[in-house]
């Protein structure tokens, strides 16, 4: 006798992005990411693209790979799905009289026609994308054959790999969800991006978070990153309490700092794609 398996549902990307855009645009990711604007710099120069390149930075955030590529004198188009980011980014460019394109898009369904980019880049933003086949087919689809695709993704054991591990295992992330992590994952980019690639690149890379204390930390990522930020108000006292214990023990395995500092290295993949 066959036994069928039930095929399970297929997430409800819709309603998880409509989750996912009010926990990014509760607090203040901006005061989180401007602290990593050394990676979109270090990402822009290993792009190595010639000034006037048009650039579509996805899942822009607050602009660091943005600014990056315009102070290169690429033509940007930057793009997210939370506007007060975005607005956030625009800010930063008119203070350095940077020239950009502002505009709303999802990841997951770009409105630019195929190969209408010489180059598309995210900094820590695609991954967070729910539907991640898409946005990975997405990304190929409007680079133009002989571009690049650059992106700086955190890998699935770095620090910050692991606050989203303890981050789920506080408050489970919905049914059917693969980790962001996966994107800084050599094999799942490699099967993602190779078909259609010519060369790929990855180059591992560690980021710095450089904080007064390990409490300082996990108070200025409580108030001011939105998946943090979110847990926190999810959970009774109680629930809070063990979330902080474990992030400050993370914290502890990580940090290399002897002085009751905070200096903890995360690995990230910074990743060129040469589109075929």
């Amino acid at each position: 006798m066959n036994v069928i398996t039930p095929t399970a549902p297929a997430p409800d990307y819709a309603a998880i992005k409509t989750r996912q855009n009010a926990a990014w645009a509760s607090g203040d990711y901006a005061r989180i990411g401007t602290t990593l604007q050394v990676t979109g710099e270090s990402l822009a120069e290993a792009m190595d693209l010639a000034p006037d390149s048009s650039v579509l930075d996805v899942a822009a955030g607050n602009g660091n790979a943005t600014l990056a590529f315009a102070r290169r004198w690429c033509d940007v188009t930057s793009t997210d799905y939370v506007d007060t980011l975005l607005a956030r980014g625009r800010a930063r460019a008119e203070a350095e009289g940077l020239h950009v394109t502002w505009e709303m898009a999802d990841a997951e369904h770009l409105p630019y026609a195929d190969a209408s980019f010489d180059a598309v880049v995210s900094t820590f933003g695609v991954m967070f994308a729910p539907d991640q086949r898409s946005a990975a087919a997405e990304m190929l689809r409007v680079c133009r054959p002989g571009g690049r695709i650059g992106m700086a993704n955190w890998t699935p054991e770095s620090f910050i790999g692991q606050v989203f591990r303890t981050l789920g295992r506080h408050v489970p992330p919905p049914a059917g969800l693969s980790s962001p992590a996966q994107w800084g994952n050599r094999s799942w980019i490699e099967a993602s991006f190779g078909p259609q690639a010519s060369a790929i690149a990855i180059t591992d890379r560690d980021f710095i978070f450089r904080y007064r204390s390990p409490q300082h930390f996990v108070a200025f990522f409580r108030e001011w990153y939105g998946p943090v930020h979110k847990a926190f108000l999810a959970l009774d006292e109680a629930g809070r309490a063990a979330l902080e214990a474990d992030l400050i023990a993370l914290v502890g395995q990580f940090n290399t700092a002897r002085d009751g500092s905070m200096r903890v290295p995360s690995a990230y993949a910074e990743i060129v794609v040469t589109r075929r």
